[in-house]
């Protein structure tokens, strides 16, 4: 196993898995980035994260018990996946969590399709892990995005 400079532990729960106390952890993270620090009001929670396929990831750093990077993992009707949510706490950046939890969510999607809407300025990021642009950029809350996808 590859040693982390910032060691954390992934966690990974099936949205019927989820504790109340993670699932109130992780949507508070994800309201503290999306919501307050990028100001964006928009219908965070969308009625997607307690859908029975559901994977929720997160990363805790030793010994705090709370989310630091979090990703949802999405199961689409057409037998595709959907990466979204994609969150790294302010004081916990810089430290590869998202990578490592992109990591974790494609060893799950294997080799099937996968969609994501990446805020523009981090398209690279997920180009990175084969995931290529499909169509021209979008304001999403104010905040430029690309559609982008990871074909088989």
């Amino acid at each position: 196993m590859r040693s982390h400079p910032y060691p954390a532990t992934l966690r990974r729960q099936w949205s019927a898995d989820l504790t109340p106390t993670q699932l109130y952890a992780v949507l508070k993270l994800r309201g503290e980035v999306f919501v307050v620090e990028q100001n964006c009001v928009y219908p965070e929670l969308d009625g997607r994260d307690l859908e029975p396929g559901t994977r929720h990831f997160w990363l805790e750093s030793e010994g705090s018990g709370q989310p630091e990077a979090y990703l949802r993992l999405l199961e689409e009707p057409d037998g595709g996946y959907r990466i979204g949510r994609v969150c790294t706490a302010r004081a916990a950046r810089g430290r590869g969590y998202s990578r490592r939890l992109m990591e974790a969510a494609l060893a799950e999607v294997g080799r099937a399709e996968c969609v994501l809407d990446a805020q523009t300025y981090v398209a690279d990021f997920y180009a990175s892990f084969g995931f290529e642009p499909q169509g021209a950029e979008f304001m999403d809350d104010g905040i430029p995005h690309l559609r982008m996808r990871r074909s088989p």
